[in-house]
């Protein structure tokens, strides 16, 4: 909403050009230009202050001919004009920050719902402490319609129901069951659950999120400068045809006419109102663009560069295939492999676990457990000796030979024994993402001209998950340095770069690229922090909306400059052929500022045609 200053000012003008008016009514013209005089002055030197204020930061702009068209019609006797150039001023004003308030509407919603304190078990009751003395392993109450304060995981024997749309954009709300992991920022849709906290809230989602937002709301876009630089040439033309139409008239109120319609310009009204929409859009579908040159080089790429793991594929293994040995069944393998794999960190000990319990199959605690770090793991199960890992370490431990055989490109083959026999192999994978294809054709069909894979991993693993992708290269075996190189070499090849990745290693390659897209803020902070775009949910659909939404405002703002500056220049052409007098150009400036305005905050309805694809689960 706008600020009690312009509230104040837009007051004061309006206020004296009533009294004027009124005055003028009642047959006292001179009191009535006093009190024009008057009403001009405060608004003339709330101006005069802004504009001291950037020139000491080096910025410039069009303020300056609002400022110098007041003070002409004042020098001129113009009062009235003077009186109605300050309304229209401060109205523009208003109207502006009321645009702008109004189009961060969404980021603001982020901040505002910014929970203060949390409910934590103590002692055998609850205590309502500061949201910065939660800590890891602090059992928190989380009552309905509460925004759940920190991340945690549900507590065993609960089960929560989380609105998730307001960070996500997600329409439906998520049920989770005891041992998820409930995102900070997400709202209780359900009954009360507790939470036991995993980790402080300033290392929580929804406080990098709200940094984010802070971070972009400070930034300027490019754009936004350009227009600055456009505005003074502007200027420039305004003094030049001012200057004109007094010289060849010698009538300086023509010279006050171009002024007046030439205040303000809807280079420094259009450019920031519809960036800034079009920010608060995209985080309306979880999206979160930290600035206008963010937006700016989102709109403009060409050349889109994804990461493999945790990009393009889930980042996490999962159980593909269970291969029993004669005599052994699928299940049991299964059931005792996820039972002594709980007590190893592993990812392919995860996914087995994880596995096992979605099939619903009863884990019993491991005994004797036995792990060589990234080898395998031995121990007892039932009271029967287990050994899960690589087919050598297996084949070790039992001394028998165990074959390796295939278990697919990019896939991790682990060989069960049990009580001294090959019981068979559980083959685990990263599987590509689902919807990734469409995915592709969507970029391309906003105008990705180029899309790449760049990834650590090996090049017979990348080609293998990416063999029916439509990828136009594909870079394996990358180190942190190369991926740079990789950003580098695409960007002289193709154009601007859009490069997505989600990993620590990603982050020079993010920082480098024109626009760096981190998956998910619950990925690697280094990757957030160093992309200029947060995909909110951890999917890559969502990054469509964003670049739809990115050219949409952009085009928007280039539309309301062109159309904003062509009425502004022949209304000053009007005015300096004596058709326009500097009241009467006051008013048509003030409606072009309306209608630019208007224009830009249409960058608040742009309805992305890839954002029901997105939204669906």
């Amino acid at each position: 909403m706008p600020g009690g200053r312009s509230t104040a000012l837009l007051a004061a003008a309006a206020a004296g050009l009533l009294a004027g008016l009124l005055l003028l009514a009642a047959g006292q013209g001179g009191a009535a230009r006093g009190v024009w005089t008057a009403g001009t002055l405060p608004v003339l030197a709330a101006l005069l202050l802004e504009i001291t204020t950037s020139l000491r930061r080096g910025e410039t702009g069009l303020d300056i001919v609002a400022a110098l068209s007041m003070s002409a019609a004042l020098v001129t006797g113009e009062a009235a004009a003077a009186q109605v150039v300050a309304l229209m001023y401060s109205g523009g004003t208003f109207l502006e920050a009321f645009a702008a308030g109004r189009a961060r509407a969404e980021m603001t919603a982020l901040l505002a719902r910014q929970p203060r304190a949390a409910l934590r078990h103590r002692d055998g009751g609850l205590e309502e402490v500061a949201l910065d003395a939660v800590g890891p392993g602090d059992r928190l109450l989380v009552r309905h319609g509460d925004v759940v304060p920190v991340d945690g995981e549900v507590a065993a024997g609960e089960e929560a129901l989380l609105d998730l749309s307001a960070i996500t954009g997600e329409a439906l709300p998520a049920r989770l069951a005891a041992g998820e992991t409930a995102l900070s920022g997400a709202a209780n849709a359900g009954p009360a659950f507790e939470l036991v906290a995993l980790r402080p809230a300033a290392a929580s989602t929804y406080a990098g999120i709200i940094r984010l937002v802070e971070a972009a709301q400070r930034s300027r876009a490019p754009m936004t400068r350009l227009a600055d630089r456009w505005a003074m040439g502007f200027l420039a033309v305004t003094l030049a045809l001012a200057g004109a139409a007094w010289a060849a008239t010698g009538d300086p109120v023509r010279a006050v006419a171009v002024l007046v319609i030439a205040t303000p310009c809807p280079l420094i009204l259009a450019v920031p109102v519809a960036l800034v929409a079009g920010l608060s859009r995209a985080a309306h579908f979880g999206v979160l663009i930290k600035g206008g040159r963010a937006l700016e080089g989102l709109a403009r790429g060409r050349t889109l560069i994804l990461d493999k793991t945790g990009t393009l594929t889930e980042g996490r293994l999962e159980l593909a295939a269970v291969e029993p040995a004669p005599g052994f069944a699928g299940e049991e393998i299964l059931r005792l492999a996820a039972a002594v794999e709980q007590a190893s960190p592993h990812p392919a000990a995860r996914a087995l676990v994880a596995a096992a319990r979605s099939r619903g199959l009863t884990l019993p605690p491991p005994r004797a457990v036995e792990e060589t770090p990234g080898a395998g793991i031995a121990g007892r199960v039932e009271d029967r000796a287990v050994v899960v890992g690589e087919p050598l370490f297996v084949a070790r431990r039992i001394g028998a030979e165990v074959p390796d055989g295939e278990g697919g490109e990019g896939a991790v083959v682990v060989a069960v024994a049990i009580d001294g026999r090959l019981a068979g192999r559980l083959i685990a994978a990263d599987p590509l993402r689902a919807g990734t294809g469409a995915f592709l054709a969507g970029a391309r069909a906003l105008g990705i001209e180029r899309i790449v894979l760049a990834t650590g991993d090996r090049a017979d693993v990348a080609r293998a998950v990416t063999r029916d992708l439509a990828l136009d290269g594909l870079h394996a075996g990358l180190t942190p340095d190369r991926k740079v190189l990789t950003v580098l070499t695409e960007r002289g090849r193709a154009g601007p770069v859009i490069m997505v990745g989600d990993g620590v290693n990603d982050a020079p390659a993010l920082a480098a690229a024109d626009v760096g897209v981190a998956m998910g803020v619950r990925g690697a902070a280094a990757s957030a922090e160093a992309a200029d775009v947060v995909l909110l949910v951890d999917r890559l659909d969502r990054l469509l909306p964003g670049i739809e939404i990115a050219r949409g405002a952009r085009a928007i703002a280039l539309e309301s400059v062109a159309v904003g500056l062509g009425l502004s220049v022949a209304g000053m052409v009007a005015a300096a052929l004596g058709h326009l007098s500097p009241v009467e150009g006051a008013l048509v400036q003030e409606a072009i500022d309306v209608a630019v305005i208007l224009n830009a905050l249409r960058a608040l309805r742009i309805r992305p045609a890839s954002a029901r694809a997105a939204a669906r689960p």
